[in-house]
């Protein structure tokens, strides 16, 4: 067997590739039009996407699409904009008014091609009537803060926009539009992917209302008074006007998963997947995986060494310090903490390359890093108390730096036990 660090990398690696919209685009392409195809998308693979298009597509198009600043790449008939993530600004604002402007006018014979991927919520935003964007800066900071999970702040996001939760499609309508998704949200649902802004709702204003009562945030006037204005309300499925369009979900977490499994098998090292879904407080999700990495370390249940536990899907952070960490680190410094002093190596990344808001992917955890941190004086819980995951592995060198991948489908977590 390969030294556990290198098949940790090798593991994540393949899980991002597979994922890669170079190869998961092309076959789902929809055949060309009669009429115009007009490109339009949000999130960290859209520019990745919109090329993929450009480089398979047989006949003329335009368009434009937005991502994360430094997610672009070039195109030639695709405009790339690059806009603000996790807080929206002004020129995801701007690029949001800009597709509800050339969605405007088209026919049945024309195509709208959506191409949708994790963090368009934030890059594309278009306040709802009487909402600024302060507003909604405002909003989004305080859910980001607060816990609330993916499909909780889209809930909001939703009812919120004049472009999200169908509002696109609606504004195409009597074009078809078919939407491209790369998930990052459990579950894989359209509808949560981005918001959905070409995909019909089942929330409401009401519930948008009960999650921001439920984290206590505070909510301006303009908000409030929107949330209970019935044009508020996102269009519902059976809408006559979304009839027609289509949705292909192209890749997953658990495409990622997969993919890793497969590595895993070819080195000798029989891999289970617990999940593809899990959300939760990452400390928490990590006690209980320590827990069955534990379990097959002694008793080979449910798998007997070598063996590697993957899983996915999304966790979240209940901010109570003032450190520098993301999901992904906490949880490996948690889990770390948990299976102090057994054979036991682990990687978890987000696999857009971004934990958080700092420049790294994640980081990767060995069997002698605790050991390691405490030859520095590194208090493991006094850095977890403080929400500084980061801070604890950049001192150990032990942080994944992958750079932007342009790709999203969610947390990739990996735990080898040997």
């Amino acid at each position: 067997m390969q030294q556990p660090e290198i098949l940790l990398h090798d593991f994540f690696a393949a899980a991002v590739a597979a994922a890669d919209p170079r190869h998961c685009v092309p076959p789902y392409l929809p055949t060309p039009p009669r009429g115009r195809t007009i490109v339009v998308g949000a999130g960290k693979a859209a520019a990745s996407m919109a090329q993929a298009v450009e480089q398979h597509w047989s006949g003329a198009l335009t368009g434009l699409v937005v991502t994360r600043y430094g997610h672009g790449v070039p195109c030639r008939r695709i405009e790339v904009v690059e806009a603000a993530h996790p807080v929206p600004d002004a020129a995801g604002q701007q690029a949001a008014a800009r597709i509800l402007q050339m969605v405007q006018g088209l026919t049945p014979d024309d195509l709208v091609l959506a191409l949708i991927s994790g963090g368009g919520s934030a890059l594309l935003t278009a306040p709802a009537p009487g909402i600024s964007l302060a507003d909604k800066q405002a909003i989004s900071r305080a859910l980001l803060m607060s816990g609330a999970n993916i499909h909780e702040m889209n809930c909001v996001r939703k009812h919120l926009s004049a472009i999200k939760g169908g509002r696109l499609a609606l504004a195409a309508y009597p074009a078809r539009v078919v939407t491209l998704a790369i998930s990052d949200v459990a579950g894989d649902d359209p509808s949560v992917i981005a918001s959905g802004p070409t995909v019909a709702d089942t929330t409401t204003c009401a519930g948008a209302l009960a999650i921001l009562a439920r984290y206590a945030i505070e909510v301006p006037p303009a908000v409030h008074d929107w949330l209970h204005n019935a044009a508020a309300e996102t269009p519902k499925p059976g809408d006559a006007r979304l009839a027609n369009n289509e949705t292909r979900v192209i890749a997953t977490s658990h495409t990622a998963l997969a993919a890793a499994a497969a590595v895993a098998r070819a080195a000798g090292v029989m891999p289970l997947i617990l999940g593809d879904a899990i959300e939760g407080e990452a400390r928490e999700v990590a006690k209980v995986m320590a827990g069955i990495a534990r379990s097959c370390a002694r008793h080979g249940d449910p798998l007997a060494a070598p063996c590697v536990l993957l899983s996915g899907g999304e966790t979240t952070v209940t901010m109570r310090g003032r450190g520098r960490g993301g999901r992904n680190t906490e949880f490996l410094l948690a889990l770390m903490a948990a299976l102090e002093g057994a054979n036991i190596h682990a990687i978890a990344c987000d696999t857009d390359g971004i934990d958080g808001s700092e420049n790294n992917a994640g980081a990767i955890m060995t069997a002698t890093t605790l050991e390691r941190a405490r030859a520095q004086g590194l208090d493991a819980s006094a850095f977890l108390a403080n929400n500084d995951a980061y801070g604890f592995f950049a001192a150990l060198d032990n942080l994944v730096l992958t750079g932007p991948t342009r790709t999203n489908v969610s947390d990739f977590r990996a735990i080898l036990i040997t």
